[in-house]
Order: structure tokens, then sequence, then C-alpha cells
């Protein structure tokens, strides 16, 4: 019984259906001692809540007496069950909703060499997931409620508030953050972001968003390790699918490849493949060579000549020609030196 009770929910839920049940027989005892549907429901109403507005008809009868006094004295002591039960059930929701911010801000002040996410829309999500499939450590710092139930619904540490605010960024614990990633779609909050990010930790990898390409210079002024420009990237990505489909079909269909990727990344290593433009240092040169100036960055696993032809597992005399698509396994954090390589010079 003691367990029975012990939910608010369940005793609301259960006050409401007992209520509800003596409505429905106190009317039709009303009814059945000659009342009509509508003042008896009407006596039941004002009995139950006790608003005192007075007997719609005369209580003359024995049966009627005792009918309403039935009616008082469970009808008000449900009323006062259904009331205590409200009440209890708020007051609990709102003692769980302060434990567990209370519970997440401590498991935050607690991580060291974690991530910290700005903005949890559709690459923030997208993000997340791959930093949570990668066991990676990460904080999401987001105003929107709607986007927070949904980061605390997969169990994401969480801080609520604007990111350019710097109290957000301190609760997040940026001071002992490793990176922090600014995925806004506001190039002007990034930029704001990665500044302040920048003076609250010296050491911290900003990694920041930007829509527009003239503010790429703007976020590497501010602090930013390196600047995404999703649109470019897009872009660039459909026209590598577009002039080198085979290297990409048969990474692809290579044996256990999603094991394989999904190795690579928990190694902090991606596989894809970028193109060797005229002019660029790699262009004319050998496999060996372009690994040496990538400084152990990354290695080329396979090659696609512009004509169509496929090297893989390329030996390191072999010559990477300007236009080729290469393959590559990089290290994340060093894609800034695979894009010095690989673009040609800028005037």
């Amino acid at each position: 019984m003691f367990e029975f009770l012990a939910s608010p929910l369940r005793n609301f839920l259960g006050g409401l259906l007992v209520l509800f049940a003596i409505v429905v027989v106190a009317t039709l005892a009303y009814v059945a001692n000659g009342w009509s549907f509508a003042d008896a429901l009407y006596m039941v109403v004002i009995t139950v809540y006790t608003v005192g507005f007075g007997e719609v008809r005369p209580i003359d009868t024995v049966t009627l007496r005792l009918i309403t006094m039935a009616l008082i004295v469970s009808g008000s002591t449900t009323i006062i069950f259904i009331t205590g039960a409200l009440v209890q059930l708020i007051t609990a929701s709102q003692f769980q909703l302060l434990l567990g911010s209370r519970r997440m801000q401590k498991e935050i002040e607690g991580l060291s060499g974690h991530v910290i996410i700005c903005g949890f829309g559709r690459i923030g999500q997208m993000l997340a997931k791959e930093l949570q499939a990668a066991k990676s450590a990460f904080v999401i710092v987001e105003r929107s409620e709607d986007r927070l139930l949904v980061a605390r619904g997969a169990d994401y540490l969480c801080v609520q508030g604007d990111a350019t605010d710097e109290d957000c960024l301190i609760a997040a614990g940026v001071a002992k953050a490793r990176a922090l990633a600014t995925v806004l779609p506001d190039d002007a909050a990034n930029v704001f972001i990665t500044l302040s990010a920048r003076s609250l930790n010296r050491d911290v990898t900003i990694i920041a968003r930007g829509e527009l390409p003239s503010t790429e210079g703007k976020l590497i002024k501010a602090g930013a390790d390196r600047v995404i420009l999703p649109a470019r990237i897009g872009a660039e990505r459909v026209a590598e699918l577009l002039l080198y489909d085979h290297v990409h079909r048969a990474l692809a269909g290579a044996a256990n490849a999603d094991r394989m990727t999904g190795e690579l990344r928990r190694l902090g290593l991606d596989l894809e493949v970028v193109v060797a433009e005229a002019g660029s240092p790699c262009a004319g040169a050998s496999v060996a060579q372009v690994e040496f100036l990538g400084a152990g960055s990354f290695l080329v696993v396979a090659i696609e000549r512009a004509g169509g032809a496929m090297v893989m597992q390329p030996g390191p005399d072999i010559v990477i020609n300007a236009g080729d698509g290469v393959a590559i396994v990089a290290r994340e954090t060093h894609a800034q030196i695979m894009e010095q390589l690989f673009s040609a010079a800028k005037s």
C-alpha cells in the first residue's frame, strides 16, 4: 500500500478516478430521487467543491440527506487528497529538476580535457553523436529550451545559456577544456565566443564555424585554430565524389570498411580523399616526399589518376600528379597542414 502511495502521479490520477466515480454515483442517486440530470449534476459539483451556493432543491427526505452527507464526506476528502497529490507532484518535479541540475553541474566541474560544443543545432547534434561514439567527454552550451530537452534526453551534459556569455563558458569548464567547437549559424556570435574562449583559456583548441568566406579571417584573428565553412566543405565533397568516385567506391567496398573507419576515428584519424591542385607543393612530388612534407600527419593509401586509373597502396616513389585524387589517412588535428600541401598557393 505504501509503495502505491509513494508515487505522486499515481496518487493524482487515482484521486481523479475516484472523484469521477463519486460524481457519477451521486448524480444518479439524485436523479433516482426525482431530480433532473442538470439539477443533480449541478448539486454534486457545488457540494464536492464546497462553494456553498445552497441547495438546488429542498433536501427534505432522509434518503436525500444521506446522499448529500455521503457526498460531502467522500467528495471533500477526495478533493483534499487530489490537491495534496498535485502539490506533491509539482514539488517532486521541482526537486528532481533542481537535484538533476546540481548533479550535472558537479559532473561538469569534475571534467578535465573535455570538449565544449557551443550550439546544439544540426551540426552540434551530429558532433555530439560522434564524440559520444568516440567516448570523448563533452559539454553542450545551448540557450534553447527545446534543444536542451533533446540533449538531456540523450543524457548529454548541458549548460543552459548564451555561449557568448563568459559565465556560461566558465560553467562549462572552459578553463580545463582541451577543445571548444562553436558551431552556431551566426558568424558574429562565433567570433565573440572565440574571443571569449581564447581570453579564458590560452591553450584551448578552438574550431569555429563560419557561414561567409569573409568571416574566416576574422575568426582566425579572434583566436580560432581552424575555421570550418560548411558550404565550402559540402561543395568540395560533392566535387570529389563526382571527379574521384572510383577511389571512394574502392575504399567503401574494402573488407570491414565500416569497422576500419570506426577504429581510425577512435585513434583520432580520418580517411578521406583530397585533390592535388596544380601549383600545390604535392603536385609532381613522390608519395615519400609528400608524406615527409606532412611531417607524419598523414599517410597516402590510394591514388586515382586524372584519367581514372587506380593506384592502391602506392609505393614511396609513385609521383602524385596535378589533378589526382589522393586517399589519405590523416590526423584530424593536422587538417590545416594537408590543406597547405594539397591546395595551390593563393595569390
